[in-house]
């Protein structure tokens, strides 16, 4: 199949699937004669794969790691329970930092419980002055590997 059916079939743009071919994701199809790339149903599959551990909120580095092990079915599944738990963790410090994001959006929602000219609006006063304070060290938002 051709690359526009393999998008269609698996939801996924072109610009997509070129991108996971070039990281290796995907192996390189086949050429027809006028150069076009033609897919198998292993590339299908492969890509339906991916697609889910996107879903999952899984790196590329992670999908790559998954990859490597699942064309090793012999060994055993340990790695990928690791890389597993791993991931949960990161999921879980990415939960907190949201929930902490919630706590001060909603606080900064509080400082303005009716509407008032935008000179005294509380949301933007709150925001004018978190970013006019000294460059103190600002909280970074934790991403996990390569996506």
């Amino acid at each position: 199949m051709k690359i526009g059916a393999l998008a269609e079939a698996t939801g996924t743009p072109v610009e997509t699937i070129r991108f996971y071919e070039r990281e290796g994701l995907l192996p390189p199809p086949l050429r027809a004669d006028n150069n076009y790339r033609m897919y198998l149903p292993a590339h299908l599959e492969r890509l339906a794969f991916i697609r889910q551990c996107r879903n999952l909120d899984m790196t590329l580095d992670e999908i790559r790691a998954l990859i490597a092990l699942r064309e090793s079915p012999a060994q055993d599944c340990g790695e990928v329970n690791a890389l597993l738990d791993e991931h949960i963790g990161h999921v879980a410090q990415r939960i907190r930092e949201l929930r902490a994001l919630e706590k001060e959006l909603k606080s900064l929602r509080a400082r303005c419980a009716t509407p008032h000219s935008l000179s005294e609006c509380g949301i933007l006063t709150g925001i004018d002055r978190a970013a006019a304070a000294p460059l103190a060290p600002t909280r970074r938002r934790h991403v996990h590997g390569a996506h």
